[in-house]
């Protein structure tokens, strides 16, 4: 599992928009994860919100075979810290870009919340 932080911004009508799972362009085109074999839900959101000291409602999940599905790549990113990892978009900017990112939420909205803030 690939657990993504979900910024309370990105939640319109109750419900996680797409940019929850689309990178900004000042993300260089991957999308910051958790390796949710390296850390559970529960800890990687306090990781985020109290080591990190940013903002997240919530963590939802999607696979590394979603993501091959959509072709992008999943892969280690252990720099800023063990347990991260990067979603790769790799080309897909814009419009593509967006409509994987929707998949991947709708995938991750089938699996539901891992965790929510208090």
């Amino acid at each position: 599992m690939l657990l993504r932080q979900v910024h309370p911004t990105w939640i319109d009508d109750g419900r996680p928009t797409s940019q929850a799972f689309t990178p900004s362009p000042k993300d260089h085109s991957k999308l910051s994860v958790y390796d949710g074999d390296q850390i559970e839900a529960a800890e990687a959101w306090r990781h985020f919100t109290q080591e990190q000291g940013l903002s997240s409602i919530g963590v939802l999940a999607v696979t590394v075979a979603e993501c091959v599905a959509l072709s992008v790549e999943a892969r280690p990113d252990p720099a800023p810290f063990k347990e991260h990892a990067v979603i790769d978009f790799g080309a897909l900017a814009g419009n593509p870009a967006k409509k994987v990112g929707r998949k991947l939420r709708d995938k991750a909205m089938d699996r539901g919340w891992l965790h929510r803030a208090e």
